[in-house]
C-alpha cells in the first residue's frame, strides 16, 4: 500500500516538537504529505492519512484516540511521557520505527473502547467513548460513595468505597491496576470492575464478558462525586444519575511493529526481571 499522508500528534513539550519537526521534514523528504492533527483549526474529515503518529506519553495517546473518534485512523505512538503503556516505541527509535511501517513491516492492532451514558431524569446528557476507563471517584473530602451495579439488569451488588473503574483490557494497565485490579491482554474480551479502597474486604475487581452491559447508580447523595473519561475529562454526578456503559462500536486501531510488543512493553514498564531470556 502506498502511504501518501500522515498526520502528526504531538505532546506540548520542546523535545517531542522537536522531533516532529525533524520527522516531518524526514517524511517530505520521502514524497509523503504531513499535517499536525492537534491543531485547533484541524478537521480529520478533510484529510485522509494513513496513519496518526502520536509523540508523547499515554495521556497524548488518549488525547489523539478522542480525535480520531469513530474514523478509521489506525494510531503509532511514540514514547515521550514517563509512563507508556500506548505509546510502546521509544523516542529513540522513533525513524526506525517509522521506517519500518514505510517498508509496510506492521500489524494492526484493534483495542476495545468503552460507551459511556449519563442519563439523567430519563435524558442523555453525556455520551463519550474510552479507550481506557471511566472513573466514578469521590473528593477527598467526601464521605464512600454507595455505588449500586447492574450487569444487563440484573442487580449485582452496591459497592461501598471510594470510588469504582470500568475499564477495558487497554485500561487494565492503568488506573485499575494500581488500583489492585488484574492485567487483561488487550485482545481478551472482557470489561474490568475495580473498586477503589473498598470498604468491604470481599469487594474484588471482576471481570465479566465484553457483551455485558453495565449500569451504575448512587444509591444516596454524597457531594463531591465526579465521573471522568480516560482521565481527560469529568462532570459532577449525583443519585439523580444513571450511568449505562457497554462495548463500543468503533474500536482504536493501533500500529505494531510486532504482535509480541504487547508483552515487551509490559516487562518494561513494571520492570520485570529475571527468568530465562
Amino acid at each position: 500500500m502506498e502511504i501518501k499522508c500522515i498526520g502528526l500528534f504531538v505532546k506540548r513539550d520542546e523535545l517531542a516538537r522537536k522531533k516532529a519537526v525533524a520527522l516531518e521534514k524526514w517524511l517530505l523528504q520521502r514524497g509523503i504529505d504531513v499535517f499536525y492533527a492537534d491543531g485547533p483549526e484541524i478537521s480529520l474529515s478533510r484529510k485522509d492519512p494513513f496513519c496518526i503518529i502520536v509523540l508523547g506519553g499515554d495521556g497524548t495517546f488518549l488525547s489523539a484516540a478522542r480525535l480520531v473518534g469513530s474514523r478509521d485512523i489506525p494510531l503509532m505512538g511514540i514514547k515521550f511521557g514517563e509512563v507508556g503503556f500506548l505509546a510502546e516505541t521509544l523516542e529513540a527509535h522513533l525513524f526506525q520505527a517509522v521506517g519500518h511501517v514505510l517498508e509496510g513491516k506492521y500489524v494492526v492492532e484493534k483495542r476495545m473502547r468503552l460507551q459511556v451514558s449519563v442519563i439523567r431524569e430519563g435524558e442523555e446528557i453525556a455520551s463519550v467513548g474510552v479507550l481506557n476507563d471511566v472513573v466514578l471517584n469521590k473528593g477527598a473530602l467526601s464521605r464512600l460513595a454507595r455505588c449500586a451495579v447492574y450487569i444487563d439488569s440484573s442487580y449485582l451488588t452496591t459497592f461501598k468505597a471510594d470510588g469504582l473503574i470500568v475499564a477495558t483490557p487497554t485500561g487494565s494497565t492503568a488506573y485499575s491496576l494500581a488500583a489492585g485490579g488484574p492485567v487483561i491482554h488487550p485482545v481478551v474480551p472482557g470489561i474490568i470492575l475495580t473498586p477503589i479502597c473498598p470498604f468491604t474486604l470481599t469487594n474484588r475487581p471482576l471481570i465479566i464478558p465484553d457483551t455485558a452491559q453495565v449500569e451504575m447508580h448512587l444509591e444516596d447523595d454524597p457531594s463531591d462525586i465526579v465521573l471522568t473519561f480516560d482521565g481527560q475529562e469529568g462532570m459532577a454526578i449525583d443519585s439523580r444519575d444513571k450511568i449505562v456503559v457497554k462495548k463500543g462500536t468503533y474500536p482504536v486501531k493501533m500500529l505494531s511493529l510486532s504482535r509480541d510488543n504487547y508483552f515487551n512493553v509490559l516487562k518494561a514498564r513494571l520492570m520485570w526481571s529475571g527468568g530465562r531470556g
